[in-house]
């Protein structure tokens, strides 16, 4: 089984959820036997073509973007290469010109598309795309939600419920590196024993604002790990506040965010708006059997997180609520402790990579079948 996945930023120049949750699908299946390729964009003027963790990268040029949505007149011609090697395609939506490339290549195989997120900031621009993108969805041949609750609260899926699975993401444990001793006694003396922890690119999205403000009466110290394009923005923000308890420690490597993972008390993450579909880094808290703050937003996060049993649930945009919840775990210690417990057990049940895996190896195998016998009866008319 070959699939090809194609999406605007992969590895190594794009360290987000979406390319974490490629990779684990590329690795996840390649133990079972999938031959994984993943076309993406690049900025770069090397290395278009590698291997990364037993699968291959193939980049092309990224020429320009509008409002966020990369363009590069080379993907029509490498993804119409590309698919003739492979048994299906794999979009990850959304990424609008990821659509009109569908319709350009051509490709005659089997497709699905993981529905990621809606699009929530670009409303304006979304009266030009909506045509596209109606005739992109039901053109695949099967749509996948990432949790229950965005399937059931998403406008878009609600058309396409009769081609719509739901498979959520699934992490491997196994392929993040082991807490060094070294690091953990250096963030230790940085950050201390006991400290809420934020994992993420820092974007619009993610609500930090609300964080800064929830912590803006309190001393509870605030690891903020990431970097991104609002962080100059946190950062004024937080010095207007006097926060001298929140310390941002930019983007780290793996190693370091293990360590931080494994220190922290909690892991605060206060996304507010529905382009949060999952949180990644709020999976990777209840990996680690962290207790967990989140908000309603609708999404997998509440999928991840359940209200009283694996952590917090507040309602969206209220830094009342959000420091209220920190308090209430950072003064129960023990409640504190058996949530973490329960978030980790519920990571087992339900998110791991190799669950994931055994899905999509299902739903490629199934695709590619009914893709042969229409072929079958194509030939035979």
């Amino acid at each position: 089984m070959r699939v090809l996945h194609f999406y605007k930023t992969y590895y190594p120049d794009s360290v987000g959820g979406i390319e974490q949750v490629i990779r684990q699908m590329c690795v996840g299946t390649g133990r079972l036997g999938v031959t994984n390729e993943v076309l993406t964009l690049t900025r770069a003027n090397d290395k278009f073509d590698f291997e990364f963790e037993g699968h291959r990268v193939r980049r092309v040029p990224l020429d320009f973007e509008i409002a966020s949505n990369a363009v590069s007149f080379a993907a029509f011609g490498e993804l119409a290469r590309m698919a003739e090697q492979a048994d299906v395609v794999h979009y990850h939506f959304p990424w609008p010109f990821m659509d009109l490339a569908h319709f350009v290549a051509r490709t005659g195989k089997p497709s699905l598309v993981t529905y990621h997120s809606d699009i929530v900031r670009q409303k304006h621009l979304m009266h030009l795309y909506q045509p596209l993108k109606r005739r992109f969805l039901r053109s695949v041949d099967a749509i996948v939600a990432t949790s229950p609750n965005y399937l059931a609260s998403s406008e878009v899926l609600e058309r396409y419920q009769d081609k719509t699975r739901i498979i959520t993401y699934g992490l491997d444990k196994s392929i993040y590196p082991a807490p060094r001793q070294a690091l953990m006694d250096k963030w230790r003396a940085q950050v201390g024993d006991k400290f809420f922890l934020f994992v993420g690119v820092l974007r619009y999205y993610k609500g930090l604002h609300i964080l800064l403000d929830a912590v803006a009466n309190s001393d509870y110290p605030v690891v903020i790990v990431g970097a991104g394009p609002i962080e100059a923005e946190l950062k004024a923000h937080a010095e207007r506040l006097g926060l001298k308890h929140v310390l941002f420690v930019g983007a780290v490597d793996e190693d370091d965010k293990v360590a931080l993972l494994t220190l922290c008390y909690a892991v605060a993450f206060p996304s507010h708006l529905r382009s949060e579909a999952f949180g990644i880094s709020l999976l990777e808290g209840a990996m680690y059997g962290k207790p967990m703050i989140s908000s309603e937003i609708g999404t997998g996060t509440t999928y991840i997180n359940i209200d009283g049993d694996t952590g917090l649930v507040v309602p969206p945009s209220d830094p009342q609520a959000l420091g209220e919840a920190m308090r209430k775990l950072w003064d129960n210690p023990q409640m504190a402790a058996e949530m973490g417990k329960r978030a980790e057990a519920r990571y087992w049940e339900l998110f791991s990579s190799e669950t994931m895996a055994k899905n999509y190896l299902a739903l490629y195998e199934e695709l590619a079948a009914r893709h042969a016998v229409a072929e079958l009866a194509h030939a035979g008319a």
